[in-house]
């Protein structure tokens, strides 16, 4: 089974690149193919990706690169899939950098008849005290060092894709994919990815709060899906330990969550910390 790879991409020119490169340097599949999104960029997010065309077809790969409006992220996403020429779609950030055997690995796993949700081992890379602090602790958590949580990266076979029609305008498209699948139908490869940590204390506080906004967003909208999320709650016991075991990790963790619930950093519409 080959594998359509839709990338959304809005100003992404300082990773387009990386992402692209590494995709390339894939072990697998054979004849895959690469949707740039290109989502109202002002950059040169899009020429960037077209200079990658020649390598990919010297390897026998599609690169197919959309120059879109500002039709924003769900936009983007539903624009790829109308290219798309293969029924398993893998739909991945334009600063993730994939490591080689993982899109082999996700392809392999989707190629059943039922439908399959599949994602790889991500990496959080941070550079701040803060950051590098806030992920220590935010990778420990169960959902995930034990689930299959998808951000950055998230994979469906045909089967799986046939389950929404286009994607809803909603902040966290990550998790109403995912928990369109139980648990059970969930698959996580061992190949890894690097997924960057937004860097600083404002930018984690202003994303953890969108997040959360996320979450709460597909509760309201969507809480029959919320029952699939599956999630494992943490206990005293489990706090305790990541207290003892990390407390920089755990004071910086607890620090974004209480600025958070006061409002520090506040700020409307969509924020990257980056």
């Amino acid at each position: 089974m080959s594998l359509s790879i839709v990338i959304p991409a809005c100003n992404e020119a300082a990773y387009i690149d990386a992402c692209l490169s590494a995709v390339l340097a894939s072990d697998g599949p054979a004849g895959a193919q690469v949707v740039v999104a290109a989502n109202g960029c002002t950059d040169d997010t899009v020429s960037r990706a077209l200079g990658h065309e020649a390598r990919f077809a010297a390897r026998g790969w599609t690169l197919a690169v959309l120059d879109l409006p500002a039709v924003g992220k769900a936009g983007a996403l539903d624009a790829g899939d109308a290219a798309c020429v293969h029924g398993a779609r893998a739909y991945l950030d334009a600063d993730v950098v994939v490591s080689p055997p993982l899109m082999g690995q996700i392809a392999e796993a989707l190629a059943v008849d039922a439908p399959r949700y599949a994602s790889g081992v991500p990496r959080v890379t941070a550079r701040s005290f803060a950051s590098r602090a806030y992920a220590r602790f935010w990778t420990r958590l169960p959902f995930v060092t034990q689930g299959v949580p998808g951000f950055g990266l998230y994979a469906v076979n045909a089967a799986g894709r046939a389950r929404w029609g286009a994607f809803p305008r909603l902040i966290s498209d990550d998790t109403f994919v995912r928990v369109n699948f139980a648990p059970s139908e969930r698959i996580r490869v061992p190949a890894t990815y690097d997924w960057p940590m937004v860097e600083g204390f404002a930018p984690l506080v202003r994303v953890r709060r969108r997040q959360d906004q996320g979450v709460a967003e597909m509760h309201a909208e969507h809480p029959e899906l919320m029952r699939n999320e599956g999630k494992a709650r943490v206990g005293k016991g489990w706090l305790l330990a990541q207290l003892l075991r990390d407390p920089l990790a755990f004071g910086v963790y607890a620090a974004v969550t209480l600025a958070v619930k006061r409002g520090f950093a506040a700020q409307d519409g969509w924020v990257r910390g980056r």
